[in-house]
């Protein structure tokens, strides 16, 4: 997956602040991610929240449904496994 710059700045309607975490992959034609955004602004503010999402391979955000084959979860176990803090909150949604 492209390297981008953690933190990061992110704007929603209802708050902003940074993705404080992302794990991915680069797959055959999106870049898969998941992110971990902190609000710090706006009626979201001191919450966080878990986006599943992907990129073109050019970097662009994807508005189309997150997609991710049976053969490609290994990669995004791994990507998960260097980011503390979203893999806890992943782990509270599968019960662990």
């Amino acid at each position: 997956m492209p390297t981008r710059k953690i933190p990061r700045p992110f704007s929603m309607h209802w708050g902003s602040g940074p993705i404080i975490e992302e794990a991915g992959f680069d797959g055959d034609h999106t870049a898969t991610a998941i992110q971990l955004m902190r609000f710090d602004n706006g009626e979201a503010a001191g919450s966080q929240s878990i986006r599943f999402c992907h990129f073109s391979h050019r970097g662009q955000l994807q508005r189309s449904p997150l997609i991710i084959s049976e053969d490609k979860t290994n990669a995004l176990r791994e990507a998960v496994a260097q980011t503390p803090e979203l893999q806890r909150l992943l782990l509270r949604i599968a019960g662990g």
